[in-house]
């Protein structure tokens, strides 16, 4: 028996369907974008998990004593302890979100021509690394692209690709290993903690610095706890503990795992001389260390947020809400990441699509097609994402994907059930979908803003 969500609700936001000849013009009137849709445009959104989740009572309570002072405000120092309790990490500092600890993070770490190693970096890690004249890699396993194939961990880092890239390219050129959990770009795949614990060894036998993209840490947990031999009787906590415990910092958007609508933040474990350089340029990007950009409030609830995402009844949730649409997609044909991961459900647009080119988009065509059949908004992982390469080619991305990403304690299995029959009647009728070509080009992340026309 699946167990209903350990919570009962309190307060409900009222949604509405627009007629489908509505969402024609809306639709048309975005470009065939659907980030340039309004929010009030939409009926279910399944965009993002950033920054899309419902609070708790403890958090909104939190936010009441926010002490909104420019510096030393004790919520940050209420954060402070939270991030020693929780990840083992002395020291922190906050940013408005993630892309800001990215920001400032990066342009510490990064010399221009410097390689900086990863599983597979998502979008936005890549555009920063670029900015910094870095040049980022993806090593993860090949199994990862296999999206019909079952592997408990296909965020791993493959290890043998890890120390060919090491001699090939020599240590001194790699700025850093980022390994992100879960892997959002793979399907938002879980890493292993033997895979952290290998590519940890490895880059401290080299000299490379490990760092962990943490957006979803409790959530990778709960695959380790779950799938990983050895972890099944260790509490979220104790896994959390131990992951960390091979990195020596982390960046992190705290509007995923740490259940709350802005914020982010950089955990350095142990060393000082790194905290005090990065608490210096932040200042000049995201604001004084004890604030970095966000009320006292947001930094309270940031807190708390991280202490409730360990609760296992929460994570059975709310992972299970996932591995429900998926089984309903799946038991229907519709071919998805799997198994499915811990925040969305990818499907193989690629396959869903087999008629429409890498060039035509078929992630970007099946979000615009799910929007005019239902009301309902998601996002592509695929070429249009990728961008283009120094001699201006489209970079044809290894799986064309749509994400439906799943926000935290927002929707009922019956959104789901709706999400699920809306896929499954344009499966029904795949072979009229039409794939899309630009009709505006930004030269970089040109998802979030790009106009299409049908192709």
């Amino acid at each position: 028996m699946r167990l209903p969500e350990p919570y009962k609700i309190k307060m409900v936001e009222p949604i509405h369907l627009l007629p489908k000849e509505e969402r024609k013009k809306r639709l048309q009137a975005a470009g065939l974008n659907v980030f340039a849709l309004k929010a009030e445009d939409v009926f279910i959104d399944l965009l993002t998990d950033s920054g899309t989740n419902a609070m708790s009572d403890n958090q909104w309570s939190g936010m009441m004593i926010g002490d909104e002072s420019y510096a030393g405000c004790r919520n940050f120092y209420h954060l402070q302890d939270t991030v020693k309790d929780v990840f083992g990490y002395n020291y922190v500092v906050p940013t408005h979100q993630g892309r800001g600890a990215e920001n400032s993070f990066f342009s510490i770490l990064i010399k221009p021509g410097q390689y900086v190693i990863g599983n597979m970096h998502f979008d936005t890690t890549e555009a920063h690394i670029h900015l910094k004249k870095g040049i980022p890699v993806n090593l993860v396993i090949d199994d990862a692209f296999d999206t019909s194939k079952y592997h408990p961990f296909k965020g791993n880092v493959d290890l043998d690709k890890l120390e060919h890239f090491i001699d090939e390219k020599g240590a001194e050129n790699i700025a850093f290993m980022l390994i992100t959990i879960t892997c959002n770009t793979a399907g938002g795949q879980p890493v292993s903690m033997e895979n952290i614990r290998e590519v940890s060894r490895i880059c401290k036998e080299h000299k490379i610095p490990v760092y962990i993209d943490a957006a979803r840490f409790a959530e990778n947990a709960y695959f380790i706890k779950t799938r990983e031999e050895g972890y099944a009787d260790k509490s979220i906590a104790e896994i959390v503990k131990e992951m960390f415990s091979y990195a020596e910092g982390f960046t992190m958007s705290a509007k995923k795992d740490a259940l709350v609508n802005i914020g982010g933040m950089i955990g350095i474990k142990d060393n000082e001389e790194l905290y005090n350089r990065v608490r210096e340029i932040n200042i000049s990007f995201e604001g004084f260390p004890t604030y970095g950009g966000l009320a006292g409030r947001d930094l309270e609830a940031i807190a708390r947020g991280l202490k409730e995402v360990l609760d296992i009844d929460y994570l059975r949730a709310r992972i299970g809400q996932v591995e429900y649409l998926g089984k309903m997609l799946t038991d229907a044909g519709i071919p998805i990441q799997t198994p499915v991961g811990g925040h969305a459900v990818f499907v193989n647009a690629g396959k869903f699509l087999p008629h429409i080119d890498h060039e035509q988009f078929p992630g970007e065509a099946l979000a615009a097609e799910l929007y005019l059949e239902s009301g309902v908004r998601a996002v592509e992982i695929g070429t249009c994402m990728m961008g283009r390469d120094a001699e201006g080619k489209n970079i044809i991305a290894p799986m064309e994907l749509m994400r439906l990403t799943i926000p935290r304690r927002v929707y009922t299995d019956n959104h789901m059930n709706y999400v699920a029959e809306s896929l499954i009647n344009i499966y029904n009728r795949r072979d009229n979908v039409r794939g899309l070509k630009f009709a505006y080009e930004p030269p970089i992340l040109r998802h979030f803003l790009a106009k299409f026309e049908w192709a």
